[in-house]
């Protein structure tokens, strides 16, 4: 099970990546990917998938600014 765990967040983590190069706001889409992949890694729920990315999201956005 952790397994496909880790492989769910690098997909989500690649897929960031190629996003983030062709978009104005890579570093939201970014953000909210690794929010994402690290909120359900530490609650194992879709809501702290969900919340991980608002919060990743919004710090990724900041970032880029």
């Amino acid at each position: 099970m952790k397994s496909q765990s880790l492989k769910s967040i690098l997909v989500i983590v690649a897929t960031a990546f190629s996003l983030s190069a062709c978009s104005t706001t890579g570093g939201t889409v970014l953000g909210a990917a690794v929010g994402a992949g690290v909120g359900h890694a530490v609650t194992g729920s879709t809501a702290g998938a969900v919340g991980g990315a608002a919060v990743g999201g919004i710090i990724g956005h900041e970032i880029s600014h």
